[in-house]
């Protein structure tokens, strides 16, 4: 009988944020967030509309409508980050993640990136780079770790 490799946590965490993503309604891209302390979950989230409003697949992109590149006039956008929409539901369910790690398929943005600092959150693993100046100046100054990961090769790198 041949044994699987057991995911490190780190794999198992990303793993996580990928079936989470599944769950997304955005038409552009798909994106989950799980926040951790101590090996435990605390919170998940993925981007998509508000709870009880349309999905995009039924009222269309907007942005996409527009011509809009990414990263660009994402306050136009009907959903909500996924990194957002798991920071929400830890304090809709009175969950402290002060201290926490997160785990997201995409590097957040600057206002994702604001919130976490906000939060209290140590450190963010990634798998998907996303091009925001600010957002990595930001997370620098604030000393919130970016950590790169590469599922093909458990060495990440640290950005």
């Amino acid at each position: 009988m041949m044994v699987s490799k057991r995911p490190s946590w780190d794999e198992y965490f990303m793993q996580m944020a990928q079936v989470i993503a599944s769950r997304s309604t955005c038409m552009r891209r798909q994106v989950g967030a799980v926040i951790v302390k101590d090996q435990q979950i605390l919170s998940t989230g993925y981007n998509g509309s508000p709870t009880g409003l349309s999905h995009c697949a039924e009222t269309g992109c907007l942005r996409e409508k527009l011509g809009i590149p990414s990263g660009e006039r994402t306050e136009i956008c009907r959903a909500v980050h996924a990194e957002q929409n798991a920071l929400v539901q830890a304090a809709k369910h009175g969950v402290s993640i002060k201290g926490a790690d997160i785990y997201t398929t995409v590097q957040p943005c600057v206002l994702c990136t604001k919130l976490l600092i906000n939060a209290g959150i140590k450190k963010v693993f990634y798998l998907i780079p996303y091009q925001d100046k600010l957002a990595l100046e930001m997370a620098e100054e604030a000393e919130l770790e970016l950590i790169k990961l590469d599922l093909n090769n458990p060495e990440h790198e640290q950005s």
